[in-house]
């Protein structure tokens, strides 16, 4: 602990020239005591380090003293320091490693470089996650990535979707990917490959046995496989729905997994063709077909129509959370789930119509 943090401090005064004491202490968490003490052991090693006393004091190296790195391009630089997925560093255990490593970079570029670098990044950030993801659970990698950088065969305590009891695999594993927030591995089982959600993991535990990969094959080929298999994986209930324009933006970041195909923007003419002939859209009552229920335009006016697939019927009672701005038009069983689901909660919530008295 005592080199890495004595090689930090060189770098840091490598970047920065002159660096109080006290900022020192912060940025590496010691006391200010353990920072002059380690400055004696850089300057008992033949770094020439000193200190200067008073208000524009601070530690720093005397001028020439410092390595250099040639050969790295403005623009090179600049993209080591746009930092993609910073969760996937913390999810691995590397973000002291990723920091003590930027600081490394960042001593060795070539001084042109230096203000571009570290401007890239405070100026752009990449967050993988998606809008509404909601939290996520807690993922132990420790055991798979154990596995993936030992090349051995794993036997992992695994729970698919939809079901509640562990099945156990021993896999091949390939490596790890993480998708939009959420971690993967991907591995052979039984010479096939499979994708399996780190979530899901019940349990895992590295074996002896080396692992048996197929022959020439990497993780970007068969993430490539597992990731095309996924999504042309055909949707069993294929639904078609009307929204109301306002809410599209709202409905694309909420549905965009169920999505089959882009929304289409529909005329008010071609929204007549779903009305029943007598002007009410496919039984709906009261609502006009190219705008709000009274008669007027809302924020954009129109409907757009969504292609949606779901892998089981039931699923369609996601759309309830839009009200009557979304309307399923076919196929019909969707539109009687939805019916259904919307008398259950109107029986629900009819014992607490009446007005509450207050104590």
């Amino acid at each position: 602990m005592k080199a890495d943090r004595l090689l930090s401090i060189l770098l840091l005064l490598q970047t920065r020239g002159r660096v109080p004491a006290g900022e020192l202490a912060a940025r590496l968490e010691v006391s200010t005591r353990t920072v002059y003490r380690d400055v004696e052991a850089l300057s008992a090693s033949g770094v020439p380090v000193y200190a200067e006393r008073g208000r524009h004091g601070g530690i720093a190296l005397l001028p020439g003293f410092r390595t250099d790195v040639t050969g790295l391009t403005s623009d090179e630089a600049r993209a080591l320091f746009i930092l993609a997925a910073p969760g996937a560093h913390r999810a691995l255990g590397l973000d002291d490693a990723l920091g003590s490593a930027l600081r490394k970079v960042m001593a060795a570029l070539p001084a042109p470089h230096r203000p571009a670098a570290e401007l890239a990044g405070r100026r752009v950030l990449v967050d993988p996650d998606r809008w509404l993801g909601g939290p996520r659970p807690a993922v132990d990698l420790d055991e798979l990535q154990r596995a993936v950088f030992t090349d051995r065969r794993l036997r992992i305590r695994y729970r698919h979707g939809g079901e509640t009891r562990l099945r156990t695999y021993t896999v091949d594993p390939y490596g790890l990917v993480a998708k939009a927030g959420t971690w993967y591995l991907a591995a052979d089982r039984r010479g096939r490959p499979q994708l399996f959600r780190a979530d899901r993991v019940a349990s895992a535990a590295v074996t002896d046995a080396p692992v048996r990969r197929r022959a020439g094959v990497e993780l970007a080929e068969v993430w490539a496989q597992l990731r095309r298999q996924v999504e042309e994986r055909p949707a069993p209930v294929r639904v078609t729905a009307r929204i109301r324009r306002e809410r599209l933006d709202l409905a694309v970041r909420i549905l965009g997994g169920a999505l089959t195909a882009p929304p289409r923007i529909v005329e008010p003419a071609e929204a007549e063709r779903h009305t029943d002939g007598t002007g009410e859209a496919n039984g709906t009552s009261g609502s006009d077909a190219t705008g709000t229920s009274d008669g007027t335009d809302g924020a954009t006016g129109g409907w757009a129509v969504l292609e949606l697939g779901y892998p089981v019927l039931s699923a369609v009672r996601q759309l309830l959370q839009f009200g009557d701005s979304l309307e399923v038009l076919d196929p019909p069983e969707a539109r009687r789930v939805l019916a259904d689901a919307a008398a259950a909660l109107t029986t629900l919530y009819a014992a607490d119509r009446a007005p509450h008295r207050s104590e």
